[in-house]
C-alpha cells in the first residue's frame, strides 16, 4: 500500500528512483570485488578534494519493501600512499547533517536525535584506514555518535596521474552497531556505501 504523501519515509525527490536490493554482505562490510587500477598513485601524502568527492548510499525501508537512496557529505580528509603498500594510512570525516535523500521530513527525521543526532555529533569519521596487502581492502575504525566499529571498505576502481588519483570503494553499514537503533522496520537497518574520491597531491 503506498504511503501518503508526506510521510517521512515515503519516496520523493531525485533519490526516489527504484534500485535493486543489495547482496546479501556480511555487516563487517567485506564486499568482495575485484579493484581495476589503470595506474597505481605515486608515493606521499594526499588532500582528499572534498568538492569533487562524495559519499553515496542505498538502504530499504518500510521493512524492506522501499528503496532508498541517498549522498552524505564528505568534510575532509588525507591520504599517505606509502611503501609497502601496507603502511599506507587514510583518514577521512563525514559531515553528518548533509545527509540528503530528497526528502526534507524524512532527511530531518534522520538528522534528529532518535537517529543520527547531528546536533550533538556532527562528525562521523573514519580513522586508522589502512590498505590490505593484497590491495583489495581498506580496514580501519568507522565512528558514528562516539562508537567505533570495524568495517573494512572493498576497492573498486583506482585512476591516477602526476599530481592526483580517484578511487571508490564500498561497505555494507549495520546503524544498530553503532547504537541508532529507533525506528526499526520503518528506517533501514542496513546501508551500502559507496565513497568515491578525487586525492590532490600536496
Amino acid at each position: 500500500m503506498p504511503l501518503p504523501a508526506g510521510h517521512p519515509f515515503a519516496g520523493s525527490g531525485p533519490y526516489s528512483l527504484p534500485c535493486r536490493a543489495a547482496p546479501a554482505a556480511a555487516c563487517n562490510g567485506d564486499m568482495q570485488t575485484e579493484p581495476q587500477i589503470t595506474q597505481a598513485p605515486r608515493l606521499g601524502r594526499y588532500q582528499i578534494d572534498v568538492s569533487q568527492s562524495r559519499v553515496t548510499f542505498r538502504t530499504r525501508h518500510m521493512f524492506g519493501l522501499g528503496p532508498v537512496r541517498g549522498t552524505f557529505a564528505i568534510r575532509s580528509g588525507s591520504v599517505d600512499i606509502a611503501e609497502p603498500l601496507a603502511d599506507s594510512a587514510i583518514h577521512a570525516e563525514i559531515d553528518t547533517a548533509s545527509f540528503s535523500t530528497g526528502n526534507p521530513q524524512r532527511d530531518r527525521s534522520v538528522r534528529s536525535a532518535r537517529l543520527l543526532d547531528a546536533d550533538r555529533y556532527p562528525v562521523m569519521s573514519f580513522r586508522d584506514g589502512q590498505v590490505g596487502a593484497d590491495g583489495r581492502t581498506v580496514r580501519g575504525t568507522l565512528i558514528v555518535r562516539e562508537v567505533g566499529r570495524p568495517v573494512s571498505l572493498s576497492i573498486g576502481q583506482v585512476t591516477a596521474d602526476e599530481r592526483s588519483f580517484t578511487a571508490s570503494g564500498t561497505v555494507r553499514v549495520d546503524r544498530t552497531e553503532f547504537g541508532v537503533t529507533a525506528m526499526r522496520g520503518l528506517a533501514g537497518r542496513y546501508l551500502d556505501l559507496t565513497l568515491e574520491v578525487r586525492c590532490v597531491r600536496r
